[in-house]
């Protein structure tokens, strides 16, 4: 047999169930693992050796049915474990001990996973690249001078380095896919409402969602069955979906109506040659498995990035800090904060009412086709502390802007998207391509995402990075 790690996920739980393997070998061999290579990588801000193991010992004698039981899952540090620290990627936060689960978490468990401990998150989620003052930064395992991306930085670094199989990660604006796209993986955002936030954390805007980042497409989707579910009280529900994704990824997508542009929403933004390059490569890949691959203009225009930005001002204030603690905050927080309480409410509603309203007109375009391509980013991957390297935190933004102009057009409209690993630079830095779907069709998604996956080889070629 391989080497633990070499195992995709779904394979390492079919040895479990075999007991080819049990649940504390693979949790052990993690673990170590994480010890060894994640001071160089940043992955996880904390780790629950003990608790994991005393989890994998019960799956031992008691391992429930289900795709990916006895299998370690690390949880992203914005959500609620019970009884383990969550610091928000915040040192306001340090030494806080959630008391609930967040109802992805106990799905989670109850699917028989093992959580190795918490991935590291810029604070609050808020930017796409993860450094902050309560852990290393994020580090891409492709290079490990350049930045991981963000939110869900530390969860792609994890499973890029091989420190986890797959990952649990959150979409705001794009922080699934960003770091799915700066370390080599295949990350899906979720239709809005398919992944309920309780029982805790609102959904008011509907701009996040939970959702899987893993190396191949099946593991992704056995990952987003798991997760997937709603609780009393969610704002949105998104369209049933009949089945199991995990079936989608075996399920041949027939031929498909593929719309593209590469034009920037954000003003100032260009397309990198090397991502011209990936998006090119993957128009042409699509059309050769007999796709229909139309170029469209972009159906979102600039004049909504403002109010996108009013309302990620907004979304800064959502955790409450004390006055006495402002100071631990760090300064793209604090000025993204100043903003977002200078916000009257009418601002906010009028806002997101503005994004609706384009929403409905871009829908119209989009729904004709059965997936749209973009770039997932507009750069390859920046190097540790580039957005960071600027006079101001105002140019941090701008920065962080037009390298991510193209993820949260669809955290605005709520449609499925993901990002698939198909370019390579000749520095070896991976660049995604981005592929969106119609609300409820993350099924087609899926299938197609598998249909490309096996066209180049499965697990995307065989690449691993060097610390692997």
């Amino acid at each position: 047999m391989p080497e633990l790690h070499e195992l995709s996920a779904l394979e390492q739980a079919r040895a479990v169930r075999d007991r080819e393997i049990s649940p504390v070998e693979l949790t052990r061999h993690y673990l170590d693992r994480i010890e060894r290579i994640d001071p160089q990588v940043g992955a996880y801000v904390t780790v629950t050796a003990e608790a994991a193991l005393d989890q994998a010992r019960r799956l031992e004698k008691d391992l429930p049915d289900g795709p990916l039981a006895g299998v370690p899952i690390p949880v992203k540090d914005l959500n609620l474990v019970k009884d383990v620290p969550i610091m928000f990627g915040s040192a306001v936060y340090r030494g806080f001990v959630a008391p609930v689960d967040d109802t992805a978490v106990t799905r989670l468990r109850e699917a028989g996973t093992v959580m190795l401990g918490k991935t590291a998150t810029p604070e609050f989620g808020l930017p796409c690249y993860t450094e902050t003052d309560v852990s290393p930064p994020a580090r891409s395992p492709w290079d490990l001078d350049t930045s991981a991306g963000g939110s869900s930085g530390g969860a792609a670094a994890a499973v890029a380095a091989g420190l986890a199989p797959a990952a649990h990660g959150s979409d705001g604006a794009g922080s699934i896919r960003i770091p799915a796209s700066a370390c080599g993986l295949y990350g899906i955002k979720p239709t809005r409402g398919r992944i309920s936030f309780a029982p805790i954390i609102p959904d008011l805007a509907g701009m996040s969602t939970n959702g899987p980042i893993a190396r191949t497409v099946a593991d992704a989707a056995a990952l987003l069955d798991v997760m997937a579910h709603n609780e009393p009280g969610d704002l949105y529900l998104a369209p049933r979906h009949e089945g199991t994704f995990l079936a989608c990824a075996g399920r041949d997508p027939g031929r498909l109506r593929i719309a593209r542009y590469a034009d920037p929403v954000v003003p100032g933004a260009e397309v990198h040659p090397e991502v011209r390059a990936a998006y090119e490569e993957a128009a042409k890949t699509l059309a050769a498995l007999g796709h229909d691959v139309v170029e469209i203009p972009r159906p979102f225009g600039p004049e909504l990035v403002p109010q996108f930005v009013t309302l990620w001002y907004t979304f800064a204030c959502m955790h409450p800090v004390a006055d006495e603690q402002r100071h631990l905050l760090r300064p793209l927080t604090r000025w993204l904060r100043e903003r977002g309480h200078a916000t009257p409410a009418p601002a906010f509603l009028q806002a997101q009412a503005a994004l609706q309203l384009a929403t409905r007109g871009a829908l119209t375009i989009t729904d004709a086709y059965d997936a749209v391509l973009t770039p997932t980013l507009t750069e390859p991957p920046r190097p540790v502390g580039w957005f960071e390297d600027v006079d101001d935190v105002e140019e941090t933004f701008e920065r962080m802007k037009r390298f991510a102009a193209f993820p949260a057009i669809y955290n605005v409209s709520g449609q499925p998207a993901v990002n698939l690993p198909l370019h390579w630079t000749a520095e070896g830095l991976p660049i995604g391509v981005m592929l969106a779907g119609r609300i409820g069709g993350e099924g087609t998604l899926i299938s197609l995402s598998a249909q490309v996956e096996a066209a180049r080889g499965g697990f995307w070629g065989e690449r691993r990075p060097v610390v692997w």
